[in-house]
């Protein structure tokens, strides 16, 4: 029997990045692990709301590398999102798991745009909302509309899926010295100089005092232990 989980309602971070397997930019078997996981989250009684980035199609700061404007570029990338979010929300239908989506930009043939009433009231309702489009402004990342989206829907928690199980003292892949953290405040998460989101993100998380929770999502039971017992992932709260 599963503990109940400790927060009621969460927005889940995804990196689009995950999605790319070699030259396919959007793996099925990864979609479809990220829509089981979801399903095992729901089924504990959580309510959750999904930004997902574009890296795996299109980044805007990449673009502009490459002489593409940067309005342009986190144009593009937020379109990228869309993409994305459509393709999980097929897989959460293929796993019978009920969804809504929204978009920041004006999108009547793809989905609704996103209000928070609706959102709020679609949450409620048992369904796993994506918000698709990012903030709908360039020069925001997708951190940013996570957090932003965070807010907006009451959540409890900030989930920031990553390639790691947590936040470490140095990058743990390069330097084996590298010492996890179970908890961290705000402040010192800034006074360390820790890249856990950019700093417009964790300024709006911090300011609605919104708990950031940085794990490695696709580690087998990494995500119920965090939000049962606390027992995976790092922490960053007041």
């Amino acid at each position: 029997m599963t503990t109940a989980p400790t927060v009621k309602r969460i927005l889940l971070k995804l990196s689009g990045e995950v999605l790319r397997r070699g030259d396919e930019a959007l793996a099925p078997e990864v979609l479809s692990e990220m829509a089981s996981s979801i399903a095992e989250l729901r089924a504990i009684g959580l309510e959750i709301g999904v930004v997902i980035g574009g890296g795996n199609i299109f980044r805007g700061l990449s673009g502009a590398e490459k002489g593409v404007g940067r309005a342009q570029g986190d144009s593009m990338g937020m379109l990228a999102t869309a993409i994305n979010a459509l393709a999980l929300q097929n897989a959460l239908d293929a796993a019978s798991v009920p969804s809504k989506l929204f978009t920041a930009a004006p999108m009547p043939s793809v989905a609704p745009l996103f209000t928070h009433r609706a959102a709020r009231e679609a949450l409620a309702a048992g369904a796993v909302c994506l918000f698709a489009g990012g903030t709908g402004n360039p020069f925001f990342t997708t951190d940013s509309a996570a957090a932003l989206r965070a807010a907006e829907i009451g959540a409890d928690a900030l989930v920031k899926a990553t390639k790691v199980d947590g936040v470490y003292t140095a990058d743990p892949k390069k330097d084996p010295t590298a010492v996890k953290y179970d908890r961290l405040t705000y402040e010192e998460a800034l006074a360390k100089r820790l890249r856990i989101m950019d700093a417009s993100a964790f300024a709006i998380c911090r300011d609605n005092a919104i708990p950031i929770l940085v794990l490695d999502f696709f580690e087998k039971g990494a995500m119920i232990r965090a939000v049962t017992t606390g027992g995976a992932g790092t922490w960053i709260t007041e």
